[in-house]
């Protein structure tokens, strides 16, 4: 595993962002002199904290199981981790295969919220597809609601004011994406099916599920005469890797360049700074979509 990796962090806002920065750093909520009656909540890694983070709004302490600077495809929990999991009172994860430690982790509620979303293929990266993250958000206001019922009402109206954001994210990357030339695109790692089967679009990648690992050169020499093939010239890469591997292929394109396309796996220091989210992130990708796409 990649321990250089650049920062991972989060933002809520509905709640302070120096309570944010510590609890998405790897505080503990003890140590952040958190109040020790409110219900804990532990998510695997950056959209579900912010999606969580969001429901939760001050009636429930939220916090992140993946630290800065790790990448979080091959990331195992240590033995803190674990305990800190199994004194929260859930535990939320994205499911769909991504957590391959979650089973024998032992918390006292697993929220899976890829239950119940008809998922063909293996693509894990369900929280990309905004209709999908809003049924991820719905999966998480019911076991919020379930384990705290006094609190119910608030994480009912959270949940609905946030999943009405999502619903206007849906419809504005819709608007974007009408009028582009093109529907093909390559990214760094597949991570987009989902995102690209709800908008039209054909998703092509240079790595796997995951963006670790070695690349064959058959491969590289794939990629890019299939950019050639369908007039390509944007190669997307990520924030949370080497970009290296795009660059060398992009070179060997007319006119190539490289582009970030995010998984929004995490956002960094002066992301969480600027205050930027899930949404935020989403609008970005749309943007250097448009440009790869040729969008008017």
């Amino acid at each position: 595993m990649n321990q250089q990796r650049a920062a991972l962090a989060a933002i809520a806002v509905v709640v302070p962002l120096a309570m944010v920065a510590t609890l998405y750093t790897g505080a503990t909520p003890q140590e952040a002199g958190s109040a020790g009656n409110m219900t804990r909540v532990v998510t695997s890694f950056y959209p579900l904290y912010d999606f969580a983070s969001h429901v939760a709004g001050d009636r429930a302490e939220v916090s992140s199981l993946v630290p800065p600077g790790i990448e979080p495809h091959d990331w195992e929990p240590t033995l803190g981790d674990v305990n800190r999991a199994r004194s929260a009172d859930m535990l939320v994860i994205n499911g769909a295969g991504f957590e391959s430690w979650a089973d024998g982790i032992g918390a006292k509620r697993i929220v899976n919220t890829s239950e119940g979303i008809e998922l063909a293929g293996v693509d894990p990266h369900i929280w990309l597809d905004p209709v999908l993250a809003k049924e991820q958000v719905e999966s998480i206001r019911a076991a919020l609601a379930l384990v705290d019922p006094e609190n119910a009402g608030h994480y009912n109206e959270n949940a609905a004011a946030y999943a009405a954001e999502l619903d206007s994210l849906d419809s504005f990357i819709r608007a974007e994406l009408a009028t582009c030339e093109k529907s093909d695109f390559i990214a760094f790692h597949d991570a987009f099916s989902r995102f690209a089967e709800r908008y039209g679009l054909d998703q092509h990648a240079i790595h796997d599920i995951s963006p670790e690992g070695e690349v064959l050169p058959q491969r590289l020499q794939h990629v890019i005469e299939l950019a050639g093939e369908l007039g390509i010239n944007v190669i997307y890469s990520e924030d949370m890797v080497d970009g290296r591997l795009a660059e060398v292929i992009a070179d060997e394109i007319p006119g190539g360049k490289v582009l970030i396309l995010s998984p929004i796996e995490g956002v960094d220091k002066e992301e969480l700074a600027a205050g930027a989210g899930y949404i935020e992130k989403m609008k970005e990708n749309v943007a250097s979509l448009k440009e790869g796409l040729q969008c008017a």
